[in-house]
């Protein structure tokens, strides 16, 4: 059996925002005719006209992807600026309204909003995608199965949006709640094999529900134009050091569970309502909440579990990948708390001020590139 390169590719979506007014703006049309020539296809469109996307090259380890996102996150802040605005990173923005925003003139846009109506231009949120390079299609099935049970430890790490329209919600990352409203999302079920998925694909397009594997929008899914598996339930991170960091945990997951096949073990394959049930406390509770311990079948602070993910379940592919520095990163968001707790406690300090929760994430999201 041949292992996976493990590669890594990370997607970002921002927030345009008027330094002003601190509002959303529709701008992502002037940023593609202005950016796509230093930035080539690494800057997209997104539905909204107030988000623009990049994605990274390639990249063969978390320092490889730390400099892409440096690199990406500095020249879309320096196209930004240049149009007098701002970019910022969070699953969603304190106070603008979803019912206000532009749709981006593309087909490929237009046609969602045709399909999802509402749902689609409610979908005002923002997150982090992360590839990781697995060429054999039956592993990646076994590594989408087994990885599922770390999702909701990662979201408590990288939820990143407390705020909806003006509200504190009380939720660590709303960002789920609204794209949980998507048809095909949330925690995957379990397939036996690639023909076993293919073939939902093929029914649920020859019914004309889907076009492809593309509309499957699980929290992971394989991806249906490359070889990798796409970790999709993270807000987009705040801190540059904090996507490295899910970056290196997510690639340091299936070293580990390629290393369990290599030497015929496994990890156990739980029922997805019972990680949707620990999806749903990560959503609301973050790192201060308790996650449940499905094979101990008992509550445990999140904060442990994802220590022993570390300590224990990846302690030795992290130092035969090199990458201890970025995943141990987490144990400093344990410590600080993660974005959404920041951004609470900056709305607290000044007053319930959500414009300066605006300036602290702009703040975050230039530190370490600007």
């Amino acid at each position: 059996m041949k292992p996976p390169s493990l590669t890594i590719g990370i997607e970002e979506e921002y927030q345009i925002i008027d330094p002003h007014t601190r509002e959303l703006k529709s701008y992502i049309t002037q940023f593609l005719e202005q950016g796509k020539m230093q930035m080539r296809e690494s800057v997209k469109a997104e539905l909204h006209q107030s988000m623009v996307e990049v994605g990274t090259e390639v990249c063969k380890t978390p320092g490889e992807a730390r400099q892409e996102i440096i690199r990406l996150r500095g020249e879309i802040i320096r196209l930004a600026e240049k149009n007098g605005l701002v970019i910022a990173a969070a699953g969603t923005h304190p106070f603008s309204l979803w019912m206000q925003q532009e749709i981006t003139p593309f087909e490929r846009y237009i046609g969602v909003k045709q399909d999802m109506a509402d749902l689609a231009q409610q979908l005002l949120i923002f997150g982090t995608h992360v590839h990781i390079g697995i060429e054999d299609r039956d592993f990646l099935i076994d590594a989408m199965n087994v990885s599922r049970y770390f999702m909701p430890h990662v979201l408590c790490l990288a939820a990143s949006s407390p705020f909806w329209e003006g509200r504190n919600t009380g939720l660590h990352s709303y960002r789920s709640i609204i794209f949980r409203s998507f048809p095909r999302s949330g925690i995957p079920p379990v397939f036996n094999s690639w023909n076993e998925l293919n073939g939902l694909v093929d029914t649920l397009s020859k019914t004309r529900c889907i076009p492809d594997g593309t509309k499957l929008w699980w929290d992971v899914r394989p991806n249906w134009r490359y070889p990798t598996l796409e970790f999709r339930i993270c807000d987009v991170c705040t801190r540059v050091e904090e996507a490295v960091c899910i970056a290196a945990i997510f690639q340091a997951i299936i070293a580990k569970l390629w290393k369990l096949r290599r030497d015929n073990l496994s990890f156990r394959t739980y029922p997805t309502a019972l990680i949707e049930e620990n999806k749903w406390r990560a959503v609301r509770y973050g790192l201060d909440g308790k996650l449940l311990d499905l094979g101990k079948q008992k509550e445990v602070p999140a904060r442990e579990l994802i220590r022993e993910l570390i300590y224990w379940f990846l302690a030795d592919v992290v130092d035969e990948l090199g990458t201890r520095q970025e995943v141990e990163y987490a144990f400093k968001i344990l410590e600080e708390g993660s974005s959404a707790d920041r951004q609470v406690e900056v709305y607290e300090k000044s007053g319930q001020d959500l414009k300066a929760v605006v300036d602290h994430v702009v703040a975050e999201t230039r530190h370490g590139v600007c």
